[in-house]
């Protein structure tokens, strides 16, 4: 199937200089108004779906519209179809990864950016066995989508990609999983052998058999190592064993207790707030959304604020139960209104755990030695995800990236 679709609608407006200039500019901002009502209706969050204009010619009277999502397409076409005007709408994935539209991290752990290119901003991390979408390629850089639905840009010596039977044949393969939290893979079995790479905890390969202690595997760019033996497991077993409880989340939070935080990061390498919660609820079978404004969508409310909207400490005490999100807006005096930035795990008796400087415990409680770090974020929300039916909340044995 031919993954680039182009749609154009009608064709250039002869005029005279000055009224085709007119034209122009009206057309444009016709044009800037029904993709911005696209994306409003089909798009709200850029992180998930695109739908953006990507090049204007006013004086040709050509737009360039990319998008993943065809009900925006279908919209805007019909909602442009009477203007004198050439639209171009380029479907995401494109031609450009041809019938390469599926892959595979191969790195322990692979960087994801806002932007093509080492020097723009990290947006998140994913981890060796990783299966994305590839949406388009730029350069030397992936555009890609990660399970939990998160589109960013990665160096493609990062990523394998796959036609669609490679991949399917990748997907049928046995697996293993990491569950240390740091190691390495080994070039024979034996651990004085050349390290093949480093690994970390979620870490997924292929498994190939079993020799002398060792884990025979394979990376998704068919590189063959050893493993350990006591180092991973069947990921069919780790799954089995993986049960969402309070006491299971909370202590997969603990075993990171002390990592730096890294803005990005979603592994035991380090981890940004959202990472953070987000890596705790990985390690018991569960995938939540990347981002801590997106984790505040999901779930069930707990009521914690007063009748003005502020946080209240006791109500808080009396209805937050462990491993339940805390949700935060910077700033002492922020509205309770206002964008969240942060989140943190609730303990129990007034204590939380968040990644802020450290992955570290503070307390709400103004008598408490750790409250120092909570007088400065304003509490607007809380989210409960243990015992909930939302689709924002997925065991991995359903998730169509991991099946």
């Amino acid at each position: 199937m031919n993954k680039k679709i182009i749609h154009i609608v009608c064709l250039s407006l002869f005029a005279t200089q000055f009224s085709y200039a007119q034209s122009d500019s009206t057309i444009f901002k016709k044009v800037q108004a029904v993709v911005a009502q696209a994306k409003q209706n089909f798009a709200p969050d850029k992180r998930t779906k695109i739908v953006a204009i990507t090049k204007a010619d006013a004086e040709k009277n050509q737009y360039f519209i990319e998008s993943t999502e065809a009900a925006a397409n279908n919209y805007i076409l019909q909602q442009v179809k009477d203007l004198k005007a050439e639209v171009k709408i380029n479907n995401l994935p494109d031609s450009s990864v041809a019938d390469k539209n599926h892959g595979v991290i191969n790195l322990s752990v692979a960087n994801l950016r806002t932007q093509p290119g080492h020097a723009s901003e990290m947006a998140t991390q994913a981890i060796l066995g990783t299966q994305v979408d590839i949406l388009q390629k730029d350069k030397g850089e992936f555009r890609v989508r990660t399970p939990e639905g998160y589109i960013s840009w990665i160096p493609t010596s990062s990523v394998v990609p796959m036609d669609k039977p490679t991949f399917d044949k990748w997907k049928k393969q046995q697996k293993i999983i990491y569950t240390q939290d740091f190691g390495k893979s080994y070039s024979k079995a034996d651990n004085q052998s050349v390290r093949v790479s480093d690994l970390v905890y979620g870490n997924i390969l292929s498994l190939l058999g079993k020799e002398k202690g060792f884990y025979k595997v394979a990376y998704p760019d068919n590189r063959i190592a050893y493993i350990p033996t006591n180092e991973a497991v069947s990921f069919d077993q780790w799954i089995s064993t993986r049960k969402l409880t309070p006491e299971n989340v909370l202590e997969s939070a603990k075993t990171m207790m002390g990592l730096p935080y890294l803005w990005g990061g979603t592994s035991v390498k380090g981890v940004d707030c959202s990472g953070f919660t987000k890596t705790a609820f990985y390690m018991n079978g569960v995938v939540i959304p990347r981002d801590a404004s997106q984790q505040v969508l999901a779930g069930e409310k707990v009521d914690i604020l007063d009748a003005e909207g502020h946080f209240e400490p006791a109500k808080a005490l009396k209805n937050l139960k462990p491993a339940d999100l805390l949700f935060f807006a910077s700033g002492k005096n922020s509205n309770p209104n206002a964008r969240v930035t942060h989140v943190a795990m609730y303990i129990g008796n007034g204590e939380f755990i968040h990644s802020a400087g450290t992955v570290r415990i503070n307390s709400m409680l103004k008598d408490a030695a750790n409250y120092d770090d909570f007088q400065t974020r304003t509490v607007v929300a809380a989210k409960r995800y243990i015992g909930v039916d939302d689709p924002q909340i997925q065991t991995i044995k359903n998730n169509p990236y991991y099946k």
